[in-house]
């Protein structure tokens, strides 16, 4: 489908820089010459109910709908969707604030035929002439007006955007049974590219779950890292979440092992390029999986030692709190020898007895500890766990050369599962921008689309939208013949 594509045979300049020249039968529009902007209006996320009135909130535009609105995450009642503004077949929805420029102005067009409404903080366009809606919900989110709409953007912790200023986003206009057809060609390569992304994704998944159980297997003595095979004898471990444990290996809380005590220091405004390393406890959940080998941000040495907690090589970190039940309690043990440091909401646990400090990296977050800290986080909103909690850690503990063995089993399998995920999402990455760069190609008339389209039969509109995990299945594989897709995108 994607071969054989070429240029139109005649172009012209646009008079617009970042659309360039386009075909020569084309027009160039501003949005404010081919209909009418209207503010969304509407009440809060209290007024969501399960049945009802389809409703478009402005985060939905950056989080749920890509290109186009072919059925809502929320609804209204009839009562208090008066309230709101009606959006009709057709409308492009643009969001009027958001956090980053890549936020500002995210815009799907509503393909829903039935009765459905906006909130506030979005601004809708409504065309005045005949247009191809899937053509536009393409064309106002391509990359050249995506361009347009960040430079419009105005504020510093929000981002907004108004009216006034998107009636100025220029778009290369076709006639209206080319914008049918590069449409029909999109859906199609859009919904292709997005399914081997899926596979992709998939798959990533599955390695992340394979690093788990080789992790999990490892450190309770499932099987033994130096034969491959179980242990002749095992015996119960106490601990409901680690189950039987080799006959000759220990179960000890951490409490008992070593001590606990409370990280403290400033803000995210202390940090600099150069210093000390500093670890905080976001970075245990975002930036460190099992050690902590070196830092994503410093602070200068004497604040380090006026307002910070040392840390020592072989000490385990835990995040004091987090949002989800797999931040709480997230860990990773400090392999950085030079002097390091450790900021607020960082619990230190320091062992008082000789253990292998890359086995208890991998002991203190391998899934048995992450269901045993999952029981001991407080809260709802954040999540909070204590070193009161903290100390009732059980970890299993086999003899010191095993303890090494084990470690050195670990980083080898991981290193190599490693390599294989990021490998992976390097061919995720370039398959989205593959699309990214095929759509604007395609709405700005650098590739004439045409004929390929003409062969293609019309597919649900909602094709293009993203897939949640949970919508996977064994089907979402590559398509056949198309093994090779990775390597023809990246050359």
């Amino acid at each position: 489908m994607l071969a054989g594509l070429k240029r139109y045979p005649r172009m012209k300049d646009s008079g617009v820089e970042w659309l360039g020249e386009v075909p020569e039968h084309w027009g160039v529009r501003r949005l404010g010459q081919i209909g009418t902007l209207l503010k969304g209006r509407g009440g809060s996320k209290e007024d969501e109910v399960d049945e009802g009135i389809p409703c478009v909130r402005y985060g939905d535009l950056y989080t749920t709908h890509k290109w186009v609105i072919a059925e809502t995450r929320s609804s209204v009642s009839k009562e208090r969707a008066t309230e709101y503004m009606p959006m009709r077949y057709g409308d492009l929805l643009f969001a009027a604030s958001g956090e980053t420029a890549d936020e500002i102005g995210k815009s799907a067009v509503n393909l829903i035929r039935s009765r459905a409404c906006c909130g506030g903080d979005i601004i809708l366009f409504r065309p005045r002439r005949r247009l191809d809606p899937r053509f536009m919900g393409y064309a106002a989110d391509c990359r050249a007006a995506a361009v347009q709409k960040a430079m419009m953007g105005r504020g510093f912790t929000v981002m907004h955007m108004y009216p006034h200023q998107i009636k100025r986003v220029a778009l290369a206009l076709p006639p209206l049974h080319e914008q049918t057809a590069i449409a029909r060609f999109l859906d199609h390569a859009t919904s292709w590219i997005e399914r081997y992304i899926r596979a992709k994704e998939k798959l990533v998944a599955l390695l992340e779950e394979q690093k788990q159980v080789i992790v999990h297997d490892a450190v309770t003595g499932r099987i033994d890292v130096r034969t491959g095979k179980p242990y002749p004898a095992y015996k119960p471990s106490g601990v409901e979440c680690l189950g039987d444990v080799p006959a000759h290996w220990e179960t000890r809380r951490l409490g008992r092992i070593g001590r606990f005590f409370k990280g403290s220091g400033g803000t995210k405004a202390d940090e600099r390029t150069d210093g000390v390393p500093c670890i905080r406890y976001g970075d245990l959940y975002t930036q460190h999986q099992f050690y902590v080998c070196s830092s994503r941000s410093c602070v200068s040495p004497k604040l380090a030692e006026a307002s910070y907690t040392p840390i020592n090589y072989g000490e385990v970190l835990f995040a004091g709190s987090g949002e989800t039940m797999n931040e709480i309690g997230k860990s990773a043990v400090n392999l950085i020898r030079t002097p390091a440091y450790c900021g607020g909401d960082v619990i230190v646990f320091r062992p008082s007895i000789d253990i292998d400090a890359r086995f208890i990296g991998y002991a203190a977050d391998c899934p048995a500890a992450v269901r045993q800290k999952a029981q001991m986080g407080r809260g709802f909103t954040v999540m909070h766990i204590y070193s009161s909690e903290l100390k009732h850690l059980a970890v299993p503990l086999p003899l010191a050369r095993e303890q090494t063995a084990i470690a050195d089993y670990l980083d080898n399998s991981l290193a190599n599962l490693a390599s294989s995920i990021e490998r992976t999402n390097c061919e995720i990455d370039l398959l989205r921008e593959y699309r990214t760069r095929l759509i604007a190609d395609a709405v700005t008339g650098k590739l004439d689309v045409r004929q390929t389209a003409a062969e293609l039969q019309e597919v649900e509109p909602n094709a293009t939208n993203v897939a949640s995990s949970s919508e996977i299945d064994e089907g979402d594989a590559a398509p056949a013949g198309e093994a090779n897709v990775s390597a023809r995108i990246a050359s």
